[in-house]
């Protein structure tokens, strides 16, 4: 039966049966090309620069021209699904992100590959806040959670098999199968989510869209980060100037728009915007760090593109298993010691990554890295998002993760613009593997820097046990905030183990299982 006919069905799908089984299928995929397409592109930077004939600075467009678009539009796109249906701007995401996929593939220059990129991210920024809201929107009360755990923990499968899986097809076949994947991909989630997917919206969604806060944010990200890419162009310092002016702009129309996509009452609280200080500083590190990582293992170190991939996976493998005990001794000890030794601990792993030069062992000194940071962002990621909820009231909940996502996401594309620049690694010099390690040392000491910073932030501004209220705002042990994939997948809207509705759960206590 046609999803559309059976719409009737929407917010009473059971998890075990067949139609649950199928919507969890359709979210899974689609958010899992966007998470393939992150986590696999780094891998294959050095291949596509060698190709295609790209500086440096081409490579770091191929990676933030999709970060741009995302994070500038993300907001947008949720809006989007809950006014004109999350079945049908999903389905376009996809659509979108696939034919932009193919235009990836079939790049002759780095110029049109970059632009492809940025079409992938309109198309990711239409999906990915579908994704989970689909599946809150269709599942019956009791189910929620459980569906939500499942995307959360197959999600972290595809998290882990993206490097092994983006190295061996770049060993193999050739980069371009990297972007040619999402082509099968998507035609599946297309058929399975026309098919089964029951057609949802919010039938209050009222008001405009803030079309002018999202051109000027998509701006103001724009001149930064060509200024930040592009330090030497004669275009840098008029293109840093609009951008800090288009940031200016869209403060002001914010402030006064009847229907802000960034209410900036929510910056009222101390605490929301000192954890997005520190979403800024730990997601900006986290960023470089695995851009510059893959490259160092394959041009200094030697690695395959596929063991310079699955040396990243002990990461995804630790959150999956402890980032749910994170989230609760988050909730039985207050936020402020895992913000705090989280960013610490994490800073101590980079600072390992030191060792790793032209003769690097996997084995000795590349693994007991990426294991510290690995336990490091284990302890921090699940508190990090729950706080951002707890620090605003429940109503604001939806939007307050949005924000901390953008945040995230903004984060990671002023570093990729900004830190090879800062570390000395210019024009083509990331072929040369001296310049490559000098630069690497440099800029790992500005990430464990930038890491510090954000616990230093976390240790002075977070006071109390927010998380732990007699009716909290946020459950930061609940499958969705102690993902692996948050906030790089959050989508913004109310997470349906820490926000049930009252009405549709009688007498259900929040926070059970």
């Amino acid at each position: 039966m046609d999803a559309t006919v059976d719409a009737g069905r929407a917010g009473g799908i059971r998890l075990g049966t067949a139609p649950g089984r199928w919507v969890v299928l359709a979210t899974v995929l689609g958010s899992g090309m966007a998470m393939l397409d992150g986590t696999v592109v780094n891998v294959a930077l050095p291949r596509i620069g060698e190709d295609l004939g790209a500086s440096l600075a081409d490579l770091q467009w191929t990676v933030n021209a999709y970060l741009l678009t995302l994070a500038a539009l993300i907001l947008l796109g949720g809006s989007l699904g809950d006014r004109y249906g999350r079945r049908r701007v999903f389905l376009i995401g996809v659509c979108w992100f696939a034919v932009a996929s193919a235009a990836c593939a079939a790049a002759p220059s780095v110029g049109v590959l970059v632009a492809a990129r940025a079409l992938q991210g309109i198309g990711g920024a239409l999906l990915t806040p579908g994704s989970l809201a689909m599946l809150q929107a269709v599942f019956h009360p009791d189910d929620r959670a459980g569906a939500v755990g499942a995307w959360s923990g197959l999600g972290g499968v595809a998290a882990a098999v993206g490097p092994f899986l983006g190295g061996w097809l770049v060993d193999g076949p050739g980069w371009r199968w990297i972007f040619l994947l999402n082509v099968p991909l998507a035609a599946v989630v297309v058929a399975v989510t026309a098919r089964h997917v029951p057609e949802t919206r919010d039938p209050e969604a009222s008001g405009r869209f803030d079309v002018p806060g999202a051109v000027l944010a998509a701006l103001a990200l724009a001149g930064v980060t060509y200024t930040l890419t592009e330090p030497d162009s004669a275009l840098a310092p008029v293109t840093g100037a609009a951008g800090v002016l288009c940031a200016v702009a869209f403060v002001l129309v914010e402030r006064r728009s009847a229907d802000p996509m960034l209410p900036l009452e929510l910056f009222r609280s101390r605490l929301f915007t000192a954890i997005n200080l520190v979403t800024l500083c730990v997601y900006a590190a986290f960023s470089g760090i695995f851009l510059l990582l893959t490259v160092q293992l394959q041009i200094v170190s030697g690695f395959s593109p596929l063991t310079a991939g699955v040396a990243l996976v002990p990461i995804t493998v630790l959150m999956l298993a402890f980032s749910s005990r994170a989230g609760k001794l988050g909730r039985a000890v207050g936020p402020r010691l895992p913000l705090t030794l989280g960013p610490m601990i994490c800073a101590v792993g980079v600072l390992l990554m030191l060792r790793i030069g032209p003769t690097a062992s996997y084995w000795t000194d590349v693994l007991p890295a990426v294991v510290v940071l690995g336990c490091g962002m284990t302890l921090l990621v699940a508190p990090l998002t729950a706080t951002v909820l707890a620090a605003v009231e429940v109503r604001h909940a939806g939007i307050a993760s949005g924000v901390n996502n953008a945040a995230a996401r903004a984060a990671g594309l002023l570093a990729v613009a900004a830190l090879p620049a800062l570390a000395g690694l210019t024009g083509d010099a990331y072929r040369v593997p001296a310049e490559v390690d000098d630069a690497f040392r440099t800029a790992m000491l500005i990430c464990a820097a930038l890491l510090a910073g954000g616990g230093l932030i976390a240790v002075a501004t977070v006071h109390g046990n927010v998380l732990d209220h007699t009716e909290p705002l946020a459950e930061p042990d609940c499958d969705w905030h102690a993902a692996p994939t948050t906030p790089p997948l959050d989508p913004g809207h109310e997470c349906p183990t820490c926000h049930p509705a009252p009405e549709e759960q009688p007498g259900r206590q929040h926070g059970t299982r």
